[in-house]
């Protein structure tokens, strides 16, 4: 659970840099990586029918191009909507990234109704995400969406 003095410390850090396009991806997902149930941390950009692996904080990952449809991240941009999984574990479709992921949140960044990426958390606990990690990741989301390239 995140409470509201940690996302608003969060939001203000990241509105507070000038930072644009790839360089505030990265420096939003190194302010995520400050939360203890945040165990990786990254954006996928939406490029034509695939996502595509961006600015990340934690273990290299094999899961660099993703197919729309595919796993929790690919599920998301093709049902357009997010994606909160308490449990990875009891997915048919999950792209295990890590053997100690166990839940997973995606939240799309879209400008106006065209999505362009999406921020992925991976948390090594069950239950770890909830209402107010969405919530905070939208807010950090539309800031992305407002600044996407450089």
């Amino acid at each position: 659970m995140i409470t509201v003095e940690t996302a608003h410390s969060i939001l203000e850090r990241l509105n507070a840099t000038p930072l644009k396009g790839a360089a505030l991806r990265r420096r939003a997902m190194e302010l995520l990586d400050e939360l203890d149930t945040y165990n990786w941390s990254g954006i996928y950009r939406l490029e034509e029918d695939e996502l595509v692996l961006d600015e990340y904080v934690g273990a290299a990952t094999d899961h660099t191009r993703i197919p729309v449809g595919r796993g929790v991240c690919g599920t998301a941009v093709a049902e357009n909507q997010n994606q909160v999984i308490e449990d990875v574990r009891e997915l048919e479709n999950y792209l295990a990234c890590s053997i100690q992921t166990r839940s997973e949140i995606v939240v799309l960044i879209k400008d106006d109704s065209r999505i362009l990426g999406q921020i992925d958390i991976d948390g090594h606990q069950v239950g770890a995400f909830d209402q107010s990690d969405e919530k905070l990741l939208e807010s950090i989301s539309k800031i992305l969406a407002d600044k996407w390239t450089e």
